[in-house]
């Protein structure tokens, strides 16, 4: 069975009860491993604002958090990285962590990538997030952005995105998935509020 690694938003474990929709809905087609980013960073939450914590990622936390990764993992088959866990996932495989694909949602530090990995990547953004990458930053890598109508960043933490994004995960990985085209349809109707951004 195929290794699938979440790595957490900025807040980690704490208000992080939504991540179990991801469990559940991959569980059953890949090996699951979930990562606390500000554990891998080294980052204190508590009592902490937002900003003081993503501060603390932006003065080395992501560069820890990275290198921790690496002393974890060598090598898996997709990960998947909610906000500041796809900027560390991206880097990390700039830096030699063997991945096949990465599934990126609301990682808005993404904007300022030069280089981007040589693995296959999926990219979904809020339509209403102002921090997404712009549409030549796309180009300029030559990647498609899932842009989903009406959405703020945080709308990874909703179940329905969460079933949305791992049946597409599921459906373009999994060698347990046997869904029938009957499932392949309904879920590009499920999706019809995304639009591609290319």
């Amino acid at each position: 069975m195929d290794k699938i690694i979440l790595l957490s938003d900025l807040w980690g474990k704490r208000n992080s009860n939504w991540i179990s929709h991801y469990v559940a809905a991959l569980e059953n087609h890949f090996e699951v491993i979930f990562y606390d980013c500000c554990e891998l960073a080294e980052i204190t939450v508590v009592d902490n604002s937002q900003e003081k914590i993503h501060q603390q990622f932006m003065n080395g936390g992501v560069e820890r958090a990275v290198s921790k990764l690496l002393q974890k993992e060598i090598a898996c088959n997709h990960i998947l990285g909610f906000s500041i866990g796809g900027l560390i996932a991206w880097k990390a495989i700039l830096e030699g962590l063997n991945v096949e694909s990465l599934t990126t949602i609301s990682s808005t530090r993404l904007r300022f990538e030069e280089v981007r990995p040589t693995c296959e990547i999926n990219l979904f953004y809020a339509e209403n997030d102002l921090f997404k990458p712009s549409l030549d930053w796309s180009l300029k890598h030559d990647l498609k952005m899932n842009i989903v109508d009406n959405e703020s960043h945080d709308f990874y933490r909703n179940q329905i995105t969460a079933s949305l994004v791992c049946d597409e995960i599921s459906r373009r990985f999994s060698k347990t998935n046997n869904s029938s085209q009957k499932k392949m349809r309904h879920f590009r109707n499920a999706f019809s509020s995304f639009n591609i951004m290319i």
